[in-house]
């Protein structure tokens, strides 16, 4: 026994340190709205994905106010947006307000079709709705039916400048400071022109419009 050597664990050579593990920052899994607008200045199928993120949006907006003429003006306003694109700059406006804004100035073009249809839904009130057998226009229709009788008089009965900026407001949900830089005006000029939309409207509506929005959430 006295011949055998007993290797102790403590003089066993310890194991090295294994190298500490790096986390790298997973890239993210979608491109964000300015990246797919600066892209697409050099590769133009980019701007693809900028249309399926928003067309749906800019859709809803332009059927209220135009009715049938929403999916042409739709195809207008991104063929006006691609080719905006390089001049685009998102210091001074996210992509879905500029989109919004493009879109009411394409309306500018179609301001009596606007009022047309506001004084045909106007006179649709009280009457039966056929409706579809498609479920995807039941959001169409509820558009159609909240715009019937006093809403759709008052609207068609506003100036146009301040219909704009009382619609971008209600249903395209921007601020005042959106909408004073998609209409190239003040915000001042955003607050007279929504003061004066909003006391037409109410007027119309005995002070109980649906367009009205708290100032407080913007």
């Amino acid at each position: 026994m006295s011949g055998l050597r007993v290797h102790s664990a403590a003089r066993r050579p310890p194991d090295p340190t294994p190298d500490p593990v790096r986390l790298q920052a997973l890239p993210s899994a979608l491109p964000t709205d300015t990246e797919l607008i600066t892209r697409s200045v050099t590769d133009p199928g980019q701007f693809t994905a900028l249309f399926d993120r928003h067309a749906s949006t800019v859709h809803r907006y332009l059927g209220r106010r135009v009715g049938d003429l929403a999916d042409d003006l739709l195809s207008e306003t991104f063929l006006i947006a691609f080719r905006r694109r390089a001049a685009y700059r998102p210091e001074h406006v996210e992509v879905r307000p500029w989109l919004l804004g493009i879109a009411t100035h394409v309306v500018h073009g179609h301001q009596r079709a606007e009022r047309r249809r506001y004084r045909v839904l106007a006179k649709a009130a009280g009457q039966p709705e056929e409706h579809g057998a498609d479920p995807a226009d039941a959001a169409d229709r509820l558009d159609a039916q909240a715009l019937r009788g006093p809403l759709a008089v008052a609207l068609a009965a506003l100036k146009p400048r301040d219909r704009d900026a009382l619609l971008l407001l209600a249903w395209g949900d921007l601020s005042y400071e959106e909408i004073a830089t998609v209409l190239d005006v003040p915000v001042g000029t955003v607050r007279s022109r929504l003061h004066r939309a909003r006391r037409q409207t109410r007027t119309a509506l005995g002070d109980a419009s649906p367009l009205d929005v708290s100032e407080e959430t913007r």
